[in-house]
C-alpha cells in the first residue's frame, strides 16, 4: 500500500482491522507500506513499483492530479494498471497512456464501475434500438459535508466535474459508442458555498459545474444531439442518499430514465431518518457464514474484471487490445470521457466553447 505520509498507516491499519477484520472472517489485511512510518515522500510509489515484476498489477486510487505520473511509471515498468476515474485531467496525458500501454502490451483500464451496474448495462443495450441520439441529461450530487472530506484538494488540484461528472460523461460516451461523438463543450459553474463559512475552500472553487456537450451522429450528417452533465458537492445534508444521481436519455424512437439513487429499497432509523441504500454496488453485510459477501456488487465486479483481464494476458490467452471491442473501460475506450472533462475545464478557465475533433488516430481539443 502506497501513500505520501507514512505516519497515516497506523490509523489505516486500525481502520481496516475494525471495519474489515472485525466484520468478516478470514480476511488477510497484511500489507507492506510505502513510505515507512515517520517519512513523507510524494514519490514513494516509485519504490513500491520498483519492487514489482512485469505482469504484476497496480490499482491507483489517488488524487486526480497524480493519476498520470503514477500510471505512466507503472506502465513503463510493464505493469497492468487500473486507474480510478478520471483517468487523467488532460487529454494529451490520456493519449500518452494509450500509446504507453500499447507499447508495453499491458492492460490499462479506468475504474468506471457504473458500466457494470446491471441497470446501466441493460440501458446501453436498449439505446441501440432507439435510433439516432437526441438528448441526454445527467445529474450527480453529494452533500456539502464532502467539502470537508476533500478540502485538501477541492478547487486546488481538481474540481467537482472531474470527480463526479466523470461517471455519467463516461456512461454517455459508452452508450453512444458507434452512434455519435462529441464535437464541442461549453461549461458553466455556480460558486459561493464552497468558498464561504464553514467550508472556506480556496477562492474560485466551484460548487456546481454543468457541461453542455454537442454530439454529431456517426452515420447521419443530419442528426446532432445534446448532452448535459451536472455535478455538485453542495447538495443538502441528510437527503437520505450519499450521492443523488439520475439520468435521462432520448433517442429517435424512445427514451430511458434511470434513478440510481433510489432503487426501491429504503431503511428508516429513529436517529437519522430514511435512507435509500444500494447493495447492487456493494453488499457490506457478511454472509451467513460470516464471510465477505459483496462479490456480486458492481463495485467489486469492476475490479474483478480488471484482474481477470490481466491474468488472461499474462497467461497468453488474450491481447490487451481485444478488450476494446468488448465494452470494457479500457484506456482507449475512455478517451472521449477525458476529452469532454478537459474541455469543460478549459471552457470554465477561458470562458469559451472548446471543440473536440480527431486528427489521424488521436482525439484533440481546439
Amino acid at each position: 500500500m502506497v501513500g505520501v505520509n507514512g505516519g497515516k498507516f497506523p490509523a489505516i491499519r486500525q481502520h481496516l482491522d475494525k471495519n474489515i477484520a472485525g466484520v468478516y472472517k478470514d480476511m488477510d489485511l497484511t500489507f507492506e507500506e510505502y513510505p515507512k512510518e515517520g517519512k513523507v515522500d510524494p514519490e514513494a510509489y516509485k519504490a513500491a513499483i520498483d519492487k514489482l515484476k512485469p505482469g504484476d498489477a497496480v490499482i491507483i486510487f489517488t488524487p486526480d492530479s497524480t493519476h498520470f505520473p503514477i500510471a505512466l511509471y507503472a506502465i513503463e515498468h510493464g505493469l497492468h494498471v487500473l486507474i480510478t476515474k478520471p483517468a487523467t485531467q488532460k487529454l494529451e496525458h490520456h493519449n500518452t497512456l494509450i500509446e504507453a500501454a500499447k507499447k508495453k502490451n499491458v492492460v490499462c483500464w479506468v475504474e468506471h464501475h457504473k458500466r457494470y451496474d446491471p441497470t446501466y448495462s441493460d440501458a446501453k443495450a436498449r439505446v441501440a434500438t432507439l435510433g439516432e441520439f437526441n438528448f441526454f441529461n445527467a445529474w450527480m450530487a453529494q452533500p456539502k459535508s464532502q467539502l470537508e472530506t476533500f478540502k485538501a484538494w477541492a478547487g486546488k488540484d481538481s474540481d467537482i466535474s472531474y470527480y463526479l461528472s466523470s461517471h455519467h460523461v463516461d456512461i454517455c460516451c459508452w452508450i453512444l459508442q458507434d452512434i455519435a461523438v462529441p464535437t464541442r463543450v461549453v461549461a458553466s459553474a455556480a460558486q459561493g458555498i464552497a468558498t464561504s463559512d464553514p467550508y472556506n475552500c480556496v477562492p474560485g472553487t466551484e460548487d456546481t459545474i454543468t457541461l453542455l456537450i454537442d454530439f454529431q451522429s456517426i452515420k447521419s450528417p443530419n442528426h446532432k444531439g445534446t448532452a448535459i452533465s451536472t455535478a455538485s458537492w453542495t447538495a443538502p445534508l441528510k437527503s437520505g442518499v450519499h450521492t443523488s444521481q439520475h439520468w435521462y436519455y432520448m433517442g429517435e424512437k424512445g427514451d430511458i430514465s434511470i434513478d440510481q439513487a433510489h432503487r426501491g429499497y429504503d431503511v428508516t432509523f429513529d436517529e437519522t431518518g430514511k435512507a435509500w441504500v444500494n447493495p447492487f454496488y456493494m453488499k457490506y453485510s457478511p454472509s451467513a457464514t460470516g464471510h465477505f459477501d459483496g462479490q456480486r456488487g458492481y463495485g467489486y465486479i469492476s475490479i474483478e474484471k480488471f484482474v481477470d483481464a490481466a491474468r488472461s494476458v499474462n497467461a497468453g490467452e488474450a491481447q490487451p487490445s481485444v478488450f476494446n471491442g468488448q465494452g470494457f473501460p479500457t484506456i482507449e475506450n475512455t478517451v472521449l470521457t477525458t476529452a469532454i472533462l478537459h474541455a469543460g475545464r478549459i471552457s470554465l478557465d477561458e470562458k469559451r466553447p472548446v471543440g473536440i475533433k480527431k486528427e489521424g488516430d488521436k482525439w484533440v481539443l481546439e
